[in-house]
């Protein structure tokens, strides 16, 4: 199965929302290499990387439900190449 690399870069500008997103990589989990948060207190968000390999159906699906959750923002950048398992 051919696989891609991306990593999803999600800023959460709401703090409700992070319960819902913490369920989605969740459902995901499979599929997550790894993942980094960071707060910046002073601008009032948090800022969170999350790589994935995983079929592109299945990343575009993890990132179009991350971008339709109230306050959160996100953009995903994919390898070049797949990757062959």
């Amino acid at each position: 199965m051919s696989t891609r690399i991306a990593l999803i870069g999600i800023i959460v500008e709401k703090l409700d929302a992070v319960d819902k997103l913490n369920d989605l990589l969740h459902q995901y989990g499979k599929y997550i290499v790894g993942r980094m948060g960071l707060p910046y207190r002073p601008a009032g968000i948090s800022i969170i990387s999350v790589v994935v390999d995983a079929p592109q159906d299945i990343i575009s699906a993890l990132s179009g439900k991350i971008g339709m959750l109230p306050g959160i923002t996100t953009k995903t950048i994919y390898s070049k190449l797949p990757q062959e398992k």
